[in-house]
């Protein structure tokens, strides 16, 4: 990822510097497409509790993919939807945040508790960038069959492993191998999960 903001040389879009994950600065083009998502996003949260079939044709519409039978309950926040893939079998309980300025992807039967957040925006700690408003952004994966407590905060760039469950409250600082039971923040591997017979 690039540290610097762009320079003269740099004849690309600032989309296109978004999507390769470089520092950009938000323009009507990135705006037309939050409104786009934010607009899909309301439909989704307001959509009637009872009608499941119209809940899902709106995340089908919102979000890059998403498998079957999962279900993600609302209220459900997103940056722009289309660059988010979950799998199957997935369950998000109320409040989850998911920034996806960069791609976050969600493998299969994964469990997100209420009030999560993974969140890949980031912005340059020097105050002269940041005043001018640049950003940029890091993927965020998580793998299958994880576990994410109530109000955990997954941070950008980092990569969750099969089998990993993050306790409630945790920080995801950074990546966390398979199999594992992590708390605190940061979060810090406490035991593995997997059975050494296995």
């Amino acid at each position: 990822m690039t540290t610097e903001p762009a320079d003269e040389r740099d004849e690309r879009s600032n989309k296109e510097r978004m999507l390769a994950g470089d520092l950009y600065i938000t323009d009507a083009e990135i705006l037309a497409d939050q409104v786009r998502s934010q607009e899909l996003m309301v439909a989704y949260n307001a959509a009637a509790p009872g009608d499941a079939a119209r809940r899902r044709e709106l995340l089908e519409e919102l979000l890059g993919s998403i498998g079957e039978e999962t279900e993600i309950r609302p209220p459900f926040y997103v940056d722009y939807g289309s660059r988010i893939t979950m799998g199957a079998r997935c369950f998000a309980n109320f409040g989850l945040v998911a920034l996806d300025v960069a791609p976050i992807t969600i493998g299969d039967d994964v469990q997100i508790g209420p009030n999560v957040q993974l969140l890949t925006p980031t912005h340059p700690v020097e105050p002269g960038p940041r005043r001018d408003k640049w950003e940029a952004a890091q993927p965020i994966t998580i793998g299958d069959n994880v576990w994410l407590g109530g109000g955990v905060v997954v941070l950008p760039g980092v990569t969750i492993g099969d089998d990993t469950v993050v306790g409630a409250g945790a920080v995801v600082t950074k990546d966390l191998p398979a199999g594992v039971l992590a708390l605190g923040n940061p979060a810090r591997v406490v035991r593995s999960l997997v059975d050494p017979a296995d």
